[in-house]
């Protein structure tokens, strides 16, 4: 309402004024300032979370350095549909400008990524498309995937809005990016005149992306890109994995790996070798800890994958002391380090493994079989060569105690008990304890197993070990 008083060119300027502010504001992603700074990051891996974490601390780090225009150097045949999604969102709501040179492959998930950037460029000969969503053997899942990524695929091409065209005294509106095509790169039952018949899912050269609008210009690198923009004055800032990401990629190296699953199983020896809790086991946790953790941050190692490797150490840990001799516990505790270790070498999804090489899984067990077995074989040699000629000897003690200077291992107490009488004092299956004279004494069962409360005898003792069996 215009109240009186004022000039209706005030209100008029006013308007003017405002329209001009909400244009601007609608394009903020697209408008580039002369002399740009102008950020580079590569996605030339498959899209998975390793990818996504990737994203996050390059977009991070491209708005510290208040850069004018982001540029993804895309190269991938596709990944996790939640890690692209993801991707996805980051870029759509992205303050500044943010496109995409697509060097070779935008395949399935690369596509709805690409498709979020306001721009892109594609190389001679590259393509874009196939994002039908498949298992890791290649076959189609069920409709209601198919169905999300439709509709992700087609908001996605939406969300760069509609170009105006004024043809005389006619106005029309086209979509800047046809979210049509959007979804036929997902369903093959779209049709397209000229473009696609059905049954077939689309993937486009770069030329036909050029044609049909998808791509706003072919180049042969960044820097032709630039220049066909006439971007010719800016400055470039590419970004470099941090020191974690170089470290976590350090750690995922085989030969790494190999080393802390010796670090881990050469720790765990040691530490048995040994009272009480020490320095071996603060080696084999961190080894453990440097092992699975990077695994787990690039989407390899998953929660039941390392929850087996513990339930086998703790087994193994039963079987050493509380279960004496070796027997099924030990072996499986084994068993299951071995299976935690390479399942997480794996790059499996949960319990499926159909679309997992054979040649992948039989790399991952030999890998840590052959450590397994190393860090063994080394961990005996070290304990009984290293530490006894070596300037490490005195790491252990070296001096003997003889019997012939008196010492002896077993007490003469525990040597007269040798037909002694008593009653056991808990359960021997084989080992439990005995009561005899008044005292009690860890024992093992001769023959079979003890109930508790049964009248025993001591049959012999033999280093330092008292056998029984029920009195007659």
């Amino acid at each position: 309402m215009i109240r009186k008083g004022v000039s209706p060119w005030i209100y008029i300027s006013l308007l003017c004024i405002l329209q001009s502010s909400l244009a601007t504001g609608q394009d903020q992603g697209g408008s580039i300032p002369e002399n740009p700074r102008i950020f580079l990051f590569e996605m030339d891996r498959q899209v998975d979370k390793g990818l996504w974490r990737i994203t996050k601390d390059a977009f991070e780090a491209s708005r510290e350095w208040k850069a004018d225009l982001v540029i993804i150097r895309m190269n991938t045949y596709g990944g996790l549909v939640d890690m692209a999604d993801s991707i996805r969102t980051k870029i759509l709501y992205y303050p500044k400008p943010v496109w995409v040179f697509i060097d070779n492959n935008a395949a399935s998930a690369g596509s709805l990524i690409s498709l979020a950037c306001d721009s892109i460029f594609m190389r001679p000969g590259a393509n874009i498309g196939a994002a039908t969503v498949v298992n890791q053997t290649g076959e189609v899942v069920p409709d209601k995937f198919q169905s999300y990524m439709r509709s992700t695929m087609r908001s996605t091409a939406e969300a760069h809005g509609k170009d105006t065209l004024v043809s005389g005294k006619d106005t029309t509106y086209t979509w800047r990016r046809d979210p049509k095509i959007a979804e036929a790169m997902v369903d093959p039952s779209v049709y397209i005149a000229g473009l696609i018949d059905t049954g077939k899912v689309l993937t486009l050269t770069t030329q036909e992306a050029i044609k049909w609008n998808i791509c706003e210009g072919e180049a042969n690198s960044i820097e032709e890109l630039l220049e066909k923009e006439g971007i010719t004055r800016y400055e470039l800032k590419r970004y470099k994995l941090t020191a974690l990401e170089r470290f976590i990629s350090f750690l995922l190296s085989p030969a790494i790996q190999g080393i802390l699953i010796l670090l881990i199983i050469g720790g765990i020896y040691f530490e048995l070798q040994s009272p009480g809790i020490g320095f071996p086991l603060l080696v084999a946790v961190i080894g453990a800890l440097f092992y699975f953790a990077p695994l787990y941050l690039d989407g390899l190692a998953e929660h039941w994958e390392i929850l087996l490797f513990i339930a086998g150490l703790a087994l193994l840990l039963v079987e050493i002391f509380v279960i004496p001799g070796f027997g099924v516990a030990g072996i499986s505790g084994i068993v299951l380090m071995v299976i935690g270790l390479s399942l997480s070498l794996i790059r499996n999804v949960k319990l499926d493994f159909s679309g997992v090489q054979a040649s992948d899984i039989f790399q991952a067990f030999t890998l840590v079989i052959l450590s397994v077995i190393t860090a063994f074989v080394g961990s005996v040699w070290i304990s009984s060569k290293m530490l006894t000629n070596s300037p490490l000897r005195f790491l252990s003690l070296q001096r003997t105690q003889q019997k012939s200077e008196g010492f002896v291992a077993v007490s003469q107490e525990m040597m007269d008990l040798a037909g002694c009488t008593g009653e056991a004092y808990s359960i021997l299956r084989p080992a439990g304890k005995v009561m005899i004279n008044g005292r009690i004494y860890d024992a093992v069962a001769d023959v079979s197993w003890i109930p508790k409360g049964s009248k025993i005898i001591v049959v012999r003792q033999e280093s330092s070990q008292v056998y029984v069996k029920i009195s007659e």
